[in-house]
């Protein structure tokens, strides 16, 4: 399975790149540490102890070496990686502290075409194609359009209120909602932000619902995030991912504070009960932190 994965990245274009295990705190918790702080695993060395931690994930490693290496890297620039990361998780069925990533990003120098959120997702179902599995259906969502909401219906928090919000699969909506509410979040704006995310019949009809949004709630960031999610969704198709194993879906949040734009889960078809078998987004300025 390994290799037969290894084969598609570098028919599309990326290699491999391998980072340290062992990352100092201050690149991992560049973006303010969050849910992430919770998460490490610090290394106790004497006098340094706690300055150094075990990755929690391999895209802040690959940032770091970025903007280390900028003036020798040709842009856009594509890897792919797959090792082992580490999380301080409590062990509970499908969540381990030592587990495989597999990972591909695509750093651009200045600006990065939408195109390649688009091209990510397709490199993946042509990766579950490739080991007989046909029923991978992505559930996409872009967090300019989350955020500009938030500014619509005059939300403060936005990072913890996008975490409250990723919960909800797991938690349920009464328990989303009192996280909300302790955040400082009317009660009128809860209901509301329970009405935008909730499913809707089919794309269609839940882009419908965006446009009529983008006249009510008159949001320069929420309109940036609806054409973006509309473009990404378009680009999708042309690069041959079926429309029925698209779902747009604005419940899905990542967890993450590093992701800028385009964000999406992926699940398999009938087996949904194993959550997210594969998720990222766009990460636009997460290597200026180190540069």
């Amino acid at each position: 399975i390994k290799s037969k994965i290894e084969t598609k990245f570098q028919l599309y274009g990326y290699w491999p790149l391998d980072t340290p295990a062992i990352e100092k705190c201050e690149i991992l918790f560049a973006k303010g540490g969050g849910e992430t702080a919770k998460q490490v695993h610090r290394i106790d060395k004497g006098e340094h102890s706690h300055e150094q931690a075990l990755r929690f994930d391999l895209t802040v490693p690959l940032a770091r070496y970025v903007a280390q290496h900028t003036n020798e890297l040709s842009f856009p620039f594509r890897r792919y990686h797959i090792a082992k990361v580490y999380r301080g998780e409590r062990n509970q069925k499908g969540r381990y502290r030592e587990f495989y990533q597999c990972d591909i990003d695509i750093i651009g120098r200045d600006t990065l075409s939408l195109i390649n959120d688009a091209e990510i997702p397709a490199v993946i179902h042509q990766v579950f194609r490739s080991i007989g599995v046909s029923d991978a259906v992505f559930h996409i969502n872009n967090r300019r359009l989350l955020n500009g909401m938030f500014e619509a219906l005059k939300v403060e928090k936005n990072e913890e209120a996008l975490r409250a919000i990723d919960k909800l699969a797991k938690i349920g909506e009464e328990a989303v909602a009192e996280m909300l509410a302790a955040l400082g979040v009317s009660e009128n704006s809860i209901k509301e932000i329970f009405e935008f995310i909730k499913p809707q019949k089919s794309n269609e009809v839940l882009i419908e619902m965006l446009d009529r949004k983008k006249a009510e709630w008159n949001n320069e960031l929420f309109d940036i995030g609806v054409k973006e999610l509309k473009e990404v969704y378009a680009k999708m198709q042309e690069f041959e991912v079926p429309r029925e194993n698209i779902v747009l879906d604005l419940s899905i949040t990542r967890g993450l504070d590093y992701y800028t734009g385009t964000v999406y889960e992926t699940f398999l078809r009938n087996y949904e009960k194993l959550g997210s078998v594969c998720s990222g987004g766009r990460y636009d300025d997460l290597a200026k932190n180190f540069s």
